[in-house]
């Protein structure tokens, strides 16, 4: 019996995994600010929309009408998925008093929502966006791995399939996103530079189980009207694509320290 495979919306990236990504993964989008990690998310929500699969989308840093604005950009109704039952944005930063909103990042909080968005939308197949899961533990960084642990064993029981995003910059000190990572089944990386003067965003299957995935780090471009396109195979030292060795460093320490700190 072959293995189900959920489109992520970009046909490309499809490709480069065997058609997709195996349902009931949950898949860590990681990467700096500005390089891609929501616009790949909203792809993914808005193909299962059109696939008629329950469609969850949190967002803890951009508010909900954000959402929709963007997705607009690119072609996509998300005002029509919630109006037709198919779609729950949830709002997780603005503090509104609405049915889909958190009033705290604290995971008890979010998980509770996101069941309660899906026995509203009815039995099936779904995807879940939580954008971003490192919103989380942003004040207490050393839960980061049983916080991730927590979301991917409570939610398998749901039948989604989800992609978490978690940040990262070359700059910080702690290392935020790693606990999705540990725990994913799947990590799609999401990486920029800046040369010549033009700014440049590149994206790279790093892990994937159950796939014979594409190993080559793709080019990409944001496109107004269409979103996130693969614009071509690049060549890279692997000193381009890793973080400065200083910072991996630091944040080997850290975590070093924040795992003991665990009770």
């Amino acid at each position: 019996m072959g293995i189900k495979r959920l489109s992520t919306g970009v046909p490309e990236l499809d490709a480069m995994l065997e058609g997709g990504i195996p349902k009931g993964f949950t898949i860590a989008v990681t990467g700096e600010p500005g390089t891609g990690k929501t616009i790949l998310c909203i792809h993914f929500i808005a193909k299962g929309v059109r696939e008629g699969d329950k469609c969850i989308y949190v967002t803890t840093e951009e508010s909900r009408e954000s959402i929709i604005t963007q997705a607009e950009q690119f072609g996509f109704s998300f005002s029509e998925g919630i109006a037709n039952k198919k779609l729950i944005i949830i709002d997780a930063l603005m503090g509104v008093r609405d049915e889909w909103s958190l009033q705290s990042l604290e995971m008890e909080e979010l998980i509770n929502k996101v069941i309660e968005a899906k026995k509203s939308l009815g039995y099936g197949e779904a995807r879940l966006v939580i954008d971003s899961l490192s919103a989380f533990w942003l004040d207490k960084p050393a839960m980061a791995r049983r916080y991730s642990y927590f979301v991917k064993k409570v939610l398998s029981k749901w039948d989604f399939t989800v992609m978490a995003t978690s940040q990262y910059a070359i700059t910080t000190s702690e290392a935020f996103g790693w606990g999705v990572e540990h725990i994913a089944d799947g990590i799609i990386r999401f990486r920029r530079s800046v040369r010549d003067g033009v700014l440049k965003r590149y994206i790279l299957i790093e892990k994937m189980r159950q796939t014979n995935h594409s190993l080559q780090m793709y080019e990409i471009a944001i496109l107004s009207g269409k979103g996130l396109t693969i614009v071509k195979p690049v060549e890279m030292r692997k000193e381009d694509i890793s973080l400065p060795r200083h910072v991996m460093e630091r944040i080997h320490r850290s975590s070093e320290r924040k795992e003991a700190e665990i009770p």
